[in-house]
């Protein structure tokens, strides 16, 4: 699980000394967390789900202040469709069903989000959700802005929608690893009927 030395990564300067650090301390963290809950991914939507975990290959300078990793069900990448993201920012990790990058569908998926906004809104209050995946700001699912973002997703071709939890770098559950695992399995285990919803929506399924 993740430690204090996973958010530390991101206090050393430099892209190739960074990216040393984040596959030593962060990317066998995503594959362990995101491989235990694959096969749960799986059974929901009835297909073969993949584990991608960014590797930041087109980076020539700036070390990333981000990265995540991704359950979708294209091999070969994860933005062509809603995926589930597992990420760290210095300041908290996060576990989203995303819609980046102008996946296929999107304006489908939009619609049915907004049919089906009561789904959102009935997920526990801890819940966030994010507008722009390139900055750490997110807000509250509570703060009655929700129906807005995705909207400007389906309306705005930049526009982006991310949602689920996160978990400040200093919370106390990292002294438990079992307990802050079973809280990311909690996590996406409301989110799996929502992302197997989406899928259908999209006909990815």
């Amino acid at each position: 699980m993740f430690t204090e030395e996973s958010f530390e990564v991101f206090n050393v300067n430099g892209l190739d000394e960074r990216m040393v650090e984040i596959r030593a301390h962060i990317q066998p963290v995503f594959k362990e967390v995101l491989e235990s809950i694959k096969p749960q991914v799986e059974e929901a939507v009835g297909h073969d789900a993949f584990v991608h975990i960014a590797q930041h290959i087109r980076r020539t300078k700036n070390a990333p202040e981000s990265t995540w990793s991704a359950i979708s069900l294209n091999k070969r990448g994860y933005k062509s469709e809603p995926h589930l993201q597992l990420g760290i920012w210095k300041d908290y990790v996060f576990m989203y069903i995303s819609l980046i990058d102008n996946p296929k569908e999107e304006k489908v998926m939009a619609d049915y989000l907004l049919d089906n906004i009561e789904s959102l809104n009935s997920l526990p209050q801890d819940f966030v959700y994010s507008k722009d995946h390139t900055v750490p700001e997110y807000y509250p699912i509570t703060d009655g802005g929700v129906e807005a973002a995705i909207t400007r997703l389906r309306d705005v071709k930049k526009g982006e929608f991310e949602f689920g939890r996160v978990i400040p770098a200093d919370s106390d559950i990292w002294s438990d690893p079992q307990k802050a695992k079973e809280f990311v399995e909690e996590t996406y285990e409301n989110l799996i009927p929502i992302y197997t919803e989406l899928l259908k929506a999209a006909n990815h399924i």
